[in-house]
């Protein structure tokens, strides 16, 4: 944990490779021996010493990014390919949108290849990128432009729509680039701006706490808060924390089904794997279909898959000794827990083990089992490197193996390179994160005698399903302006393939009282699917004569959660 002794040496720049790895001239970083940059870009510093390297002739064939759309449409490009592109679309940042270093900029776009090229793009600008998912609604998009102040937004065609009626109430937004073939009126079309453009663009210096990404992550109380990540935490991390979840190497091919917007997706889909100069992966996947999955494992040369423990669920259900999978070794799962039967059933059909891993967006990977270490069925593995990670009480006092407090990471005297480096304008959020000496997840857990760490469930009422989060107070929010609700509470409930789904108790005004439930409650789901994102809908809605309720009028969730999971 080297964090808080920055040099004021800097890699950037150099032209000379120290090693025939781009990962291995770090060594001397991770032994100890040398100091931490004080500047550090991960496009300059990494891609681009992988561009060196394929020039030289002393890196694999693979392709640095491989994308099919499952329709015969492919996109392969070397590193060198990647930062030829990936300075046009900085330049159209920089010189057609006007953004300069520090900017915000919010992309919404599915799995296409333009998400990698604005996500390089921003780096070597240092423009600070606020990805989200596709499923927003306009809704969550006015609040997304609004909280960040971002000054350019880049999506496609399909939510062109959702934005222009929020943009007339989002002050700060300048410019609009739209992904498409064809034209809409106020928008600048990327795909021709970023073809006509020089691809003479000189790599931005920044500081290794320069922000760089802002995730939004929901929370319990209010709408999501803005997690604020540096060149540090994502981009300079993975040098340092060994081979210790993917183990990757530059001759693997790696194909995670992350969402854009979340931070998985960045973490397997751009920092950790190109860190290692291994080939990422890509299909479209406007839907997540098992026969799609199980092609794809047969048809191309994917030694290691990450998916959400849904994906898992769902291709166990299919005869999967009529699957050859071309290359595949390596099996990792995350997002929330994977049933110790699915593990088992995926074992036996294709004697690859799942390795789990545990992780949040304010934190990136936490705990881990790696390649050779032993699986324990419904435990999540070790603390990663660079991680101590505990059982707390709620005095911040570290509990023996066996006994349920909560997880939690070691953040002083020195504050891990991985952590977030804030909640973007919300100082208060930020100091309740911590408790002692440690950042607090909101998960409860033990630790065996092992180290490894079990889940146990949120300390909280955040919802994950199908590796979304998805906040109580946003589908409350959503659910209270429906004329029918009078009243209502969102808890998470226990569902085969999901894991856990959005479950409504709804008090009905006294003018719905006699409504056909059925109808009425159809009738909810499609508000709150309009109303917010469609994801978070309530798949499960129940209605009740009241809600259980403290002294002081606060609505017990926790009963009403605990009545749903039979504690």
């Amino acid at each position: 944990l080297w964090t808080l002794k920055p040099s004021n040496r800097s890699f950037h720049g150099h032209g000379r490779l120290l090693a025939a790895d781009v990962y291995s001239q770090y060594e001397s970083i991770r032994r100890g021996e040398q100091e931490i940059p004080q500047y550090f870009n991960f496009a300059s510093d990494v891609l681009d010493k992988w561009a060196e390297m394929e020039k030289a002739g002393i890196s694999p064939s693979n392709p640095a990014f491989w994308w099919i759309d499952g329709k015969g449409e492919e996109v392969k490009w070397s590193f060198e390919e990647l930062g030829f592109l990936s300075r046009k679309v900085a330049n159209v940042l920089t010189e057609v949108c006007g953004l300069q270093k520090g900017d915000r900029i919010v992309v919404i776009l599915p799995r296409i290849p333009e998400w990698w090229l604005v996500n390089v793009a921003c780096m070597r600008a240092g423009i600070v990128l606020i990805p989200g998912i596709s499923l927003l609604s306009p809704k969550d998009i006015l609040y997304r432009l609004q909280a960040s102040k971002a000054k350019c937004i880049v999506t496609n065609d399909t939510l062109a729509p959702a934005v222009d009626s929020v943009a007339s109430e989002c002050q700060f937004l300048q410019t609009k680039l739209m992904v498409s073939k064809g034209s809409r009126e106020g928008w600048l079309n990327f795909t021709d701006l970023y073809k006509n453009q020089s691809a003479d663009h000189s790599c931005i210096k920044t500081r290794i706490q320069d922000s760089m990404t802002i995730f939004f992550t929901s929370g319990t109380t209010g709408f999501p808060k803005m997690t604020e990540h540096s060149q540090g935490s994502l981009g300079f991390r993975p040098l340092l924390s060994e081979r210790y979840w993917l183990d990757l190497t530059p001759s693997d091919v790696i194909w995670s089904t992350a969402d854009t917007g979340w931070i998985l997706g960045a973490l397997t889909s751009v920092f950790d794997p190109w860190v290692f100069g291994s080939c990422v992966f890509i299909h479209r996947l406007p839907r997540i279909e098992s026969a799609d999955i199980l092609n794809t494992l047969c048809r191309f040369p994917i030694d290691t898959l990450v998916g959400a423990p849904t994906l898992f669920r769902m291709l166990v259900q299919n005869d999967l000794s009529s699957y050859k999978f071309m290359n595949l070794k390596h099996c990792l799962s995350g997002g929330e827990p994977l049933n110790p039967e699915v593990m088992e059933q995926w074992k036996r059909a294709t004697g690859l083990d799942i390795h789990e891993v545990y992780g949040q967006t304010e934190t990136g990977i936490i705990c881990c089992v790696s390649k050779g270490m032993k699986i324990k069925p419904g435990l999540m593995g070790k603390g990663v490197p660079l991680y101590d990670v505990q059982i707390i009480d709620k005095n911040a006092n570290v509990l023996p193996p066996g006994q349920q407090g909560e997880i939690a990471v070691r953040s002083k005297p020195l504050r891990p390179l991985g952590l977030f480096s804030e909640y973007v304008d919300n100082p208060k959020k930020t100091a309740e994160s911590e408790r002692g000496d440690f950042y607090v997840t909101g998960d409860k857990g033990t630790m065996d005698e092992d180290g490894y760490i079990q889940f146990f469930g949120r300390d909280d009422d955040i919802i994950i399903s199908s590796g979304y989060r998805i906040g109580p107070f946003e589908v409350e929010s959503a659910l209270i302006e429906h004329p029918a609700v009078a009243e209502t509470a969102v808890v998470s409930s226990p569902d085969p393939l999901r894991g856990e789904v959005v479950k409504a108790f709804v008090v009905l005004s006294p003018a719905f009282s006699s409504s056909d439930l059925e109808s009425l409650t159809c009738d909810l789901q499609d508000h709150v699917k309009k109303t917010t994102a469609p994801y978070k809908y309530p798949r499960k809605v129940e209605f009740v004569q009241e809600l259980p309720k403290t002294v002081t009028g606060k609505i017990k969730r926790n009963e009403l959660r605990n009545k749903e999971w039979g504690r």
